[in-house]
C-alpha cells in the first residue's frame, strides 16, 4: 500500500514537471505565431515552476508561483513591453498642427478641397462642415485624416 502511495506521489510530480514543460513550449510556439506579448509571461512563470518542480519543491507551491508570476507578468511587464516593440506608429509631429490657424490660400467650396498655409507648409484642406471658405479666411485645424487637414472658419 505505502509503495503505491509513493509511486502515485513520483507520478503526479513527473507530470506536474511535463505540464510545465509543455506550458513552455506551447506558449512559446503561441506567442511566435501571434505576437501578442500575452503568452510569453505564461511560457516564463512555467518555466520558473518547472525548474521548482525538478527541484522537487511541493506541487502547490509551484501552483502559486506559476499563477502569482504569470498574472503579475502579464499586468506589469506586458503593458511596458509593448509599448517598446509598437512597431505600427509612425511619428510625424504633425499632432502639433491641430488646434492651430491657418490661411486659407486656395477656397474650399462646399464638398471640394482647397489648400492652407501653416507653419509655411501648403496642405489640402477639406471644410468640417462642407461651409465655403474662401482665399485669405483664417481657419482651425480640427484633424488630419491622411494628408489632409480638417478645418472650420476661424
Amino acid at each position: 500500500m505505502i509503495d503505491n502511495i509513493l509511486e502515485l506521489n513520483i507520478s503526479i510530480e513527473l507530470w506536474f514537471i511535463i505540464l510545465w514543460f509543455g506550458i513552455i513550449i506551447f506558449g512559446a510556439i503561441l506567442e511566435a505565431l501571434t505576437l501578442d506579448l500575452t503568452s510569453i509571461w505564461f511560457s516564463l512563470a512555467a518555466l520558473i515552476a518547472f525548474i521548482l518542480g525538478i527541484l522537487g519543491v511541493n506541487i502547490v507551491v509551484q501552483l502559486i508561483v506559476f499563477i502569482v508570476i504569470s498574472i503579475g507578468l502579464l499586468l506589469s511587464v506586458r503593458p511596458l513591453a509593448q509599448n517598446y516593440f509598437r512597431t505600427n506608429v509612425v511619428s510625424t509631429n504633425s499632432d502639433r498642427l491641430i488646434g492651430k490657424t491657418a490661411i486659407c490660400t486656395k477656397s474650399i467650396l462646399k464638398g471640394g478641397r482647397g489648400e492652407v498655409k501653416v507653419s509655411s507648409q501648403v496642405w489640402t484642406a477639406i471644410s468640417q462642415d462642407d461651409s465655403d471658405i474662401l482665399e485669405n479666411d483664417s481657419v482651425e485645424i480640427l484633424a488630419i485624416e491622411g494628408v489632409k487637414l480638417i478645418v472650420k472658419k476661424a
